[in-house]
Formats: structure tokens, C-alpha cells, sequence
């Protein structure tokens, strides 16, 4: 893995964000797309092969919803591989990062990667959503489940102040219209992903007050 394109990919990519990465984030984002595209060789974590693909995909498609983050703990549902939790933890070391899936194979990756890259802010929880306990600031979910799902199973952590920054594609109407009663959209955000060229938003949900 030639890391010299791959950090001024992602670098550009940052900047086009918004981000400011500093050199510390950026080595350790492509320390983290070096495990994943080792460990991804045996166990199947991600169908992204090629790591520039993965920088576009996997670490700007993260970072591009890190404006939209607010407040002190954060919960990934569904992390897989650990997307956007892993590069959000990078990105807010201040923050409290809990990174939550139920597959074993894909805890034992987080938990290798949490301890490689030194993530002092980032902690592993395999579990079902629903068995999850505690309330956290914001509530994270990408390529996990639809609106409703996301809500029901996991709006019991979302804190009274707090935000749930759900990451789609297309927005699809019928599915916002199954979002469950105490909870109302505060904003639906259209994520300029550099270099991805495919329909992404965020859509933030909070509690009814």
C-alpha cells in the first residue's frame, strides 16, 4: 500500500470538506486503511478492495458528516469495520467514541484496531443495538438499517439534547414517513463527498421537546 497518493488523496478530499486534518490524523486515518485492507484480505470486513477507493468511500465518506457531530459521547450503531466511528474517534480525540456490532469477527477487528492506533477515546461493545445500555450525545448509524429500525432499536441512547445523525443515499420518502412518534427530523444535510459521485445525506433526528 503506497501511503503517498493514498494521504494526498485524502488530504484533498479533508480540505474540500472542510476538515483540517493535522499530520498526526492523517498518518493514523491511513494507519487505519492499512488494517482494514490486511485484515479485509482474511476476513471479509469490507466489499471495498482498493485502498484509494476506500479513502473516497470509506474515510471521506466518514469524515463528511464530522461537522454535523455534537457533544461529548458518541455512539456508532452497527459500526462494522468501524465506519464513521474509527476516523470520527481520529478526528475528536476530546470525544468519547463507543463503537457497537454484533458480528464477532468484526469486534475483534475493532479491538485490534481501537488498541493498534492508540485510540485512548474509542471503546468496543459487541451487542445487539436493542440490549445496548446508557444515553450518549449523538447517535451515529451508516449502511445500517432504515430510519425506523435505527430509532426503535436504538433511540432508548439517544440523550433528551441529543442528535442521531443517520447516513443514506438517496432519500427515500417512505421511509422517513416510518420514522417512530417522539422523535421529528431537525434537518436533512446533502454530503458533497469528494471524488465519490453518488447521492449521500445526513439525515439528523432528535427528540420530540
Amino acid at each position: 500500500m503506497d501511503r503517498v497518493p493514498l494521504l494526498a488523496r485524502l488530504r484533498a478530499g479533508a480540505e474540500q470538506l472542510g476538515l483540517a486534518l493535522t499530520a498526526e490524523q492523517g498518518e493514523r486515518l491511513l494507519d487505519y486503511l492499512g488494517l482494514l485492507v490486511r485484515w479485509n484480505a482474511v476476513y471479509n470486513l469490507t466489499a471495498v478492495r482498493d485502498p484509494a477507493q476506500m479513502v473516497t468511500r470509506h474515510l471521506l465518506d466518514s469524515l463528511a458528516i464530522a461537522p454535523l457531530v455534537r457533544g461529548a459521547t458518541l455512539v456508532d450503531l452497527g459500526t462494522g469495520p468501524g465506519l464513521p466511528g474509527i476516523p470520527l474517534a481520529i478526528l475528536a480525540p476530546e470525544r468519547t467514541t463507543t463503537l457497537v456490532d454484533s458480528n464477532g469477527k468484526k469486534t475483534r477487528f475493532l479491538r485490534e484496531a481501537v488498541r493498534v492506533l492508540g485510540l485512548a477515546n474509542a471503546r468496543v461493545e459487541q451487542a445487539r443495538v436493542e440490549d445496548l445500555q446508557g444515553q450518549y450525545d449523538c447517535v451515529t448509524a451508516r449502511a445500517f438499517a432504515a430510519l425506523g429500525d435505527i430509532l426503535t432499536w436504538g433511540g432508548h441512547l439517544l440523550a433528551p439534547e441529543g442528535v442521531c445523525v443517520a447516513m443514506k443515499g438517496v432519500i427515500d420518502e417512505e421511509e422517513m414517513r416510518g420514522i417512530p412518534p417522539g422523535f421529528r427530523v431537525e434537518e436533512i444535510v446533502a454530503l458533497a463527498v469528494p471524488g465519490l459521485g453518488a447521492a449521500r445525506h445526513a439525515v439528523i433526528i432528535a427528540r420530540c421537546r
